[in-house]
């Protein structure tokens, strides 16, 4: 037997907010028959094919000490570079550079919240976008 993750559940201070902002990030959508309010407690958004979903759920506190789980993303359609420059346009903001002078390495950037994710490199930066998975 085995399970499998039905969703990703975040502590948020405002989880209308963070879904806004991370559905803008990811390109999910909400629930068409249930929309998302501001104000909400719950507020999920899902992948477009419907399969991932993320649930941002308020609590009283505040983020306190580094992420324990991040987002790792990969740019589908926009270099790494430019992926950084469109998040960080929609409210991120930059906490570590990793890059490397050879093009590797990633970014790491806070959400309006303060949670930590990485932008790594995408397929746009990969001669062959699978070479990765090669070790």
């Amino acid at each position: 037997m085995t399970s499998r993750i039905s969703h990703t559940s975040v502590d948020s201070r405002d989880a209308y907010a963070q879904s806004v902002f991370w559905s803008q990030v990811l390109g999910y959508t909400q629930d068409p028959e249930n929309p998302d309010l501001p104000g909400d407690e719950e507020c999920m958004i899902f992948s477009r094919d419907g399969r991932h979903k993320v649930l941002f759920i308020e609590v009283p506190e505040g983020k306190q000490v580094k992420n324990r789980l991040h987002f790792d993303l990969a740019p589908t359609d926009l270099t790494r570079d430019e992926e950084v420059d469109r998040v960080r346009g929609l409210g991120a903001t930059q906490v570590a550079d990793h890059r490397n002078p050879d093009g590797g390495g990633w970014v790491t950037l806070a959400d309006p919240e303060g949670n930590e994710f990485c932008v790594l490199r995408g397929d746009l930066d990969r001669e062959d976008p699978w070479a990765h998975m090669v070790r």
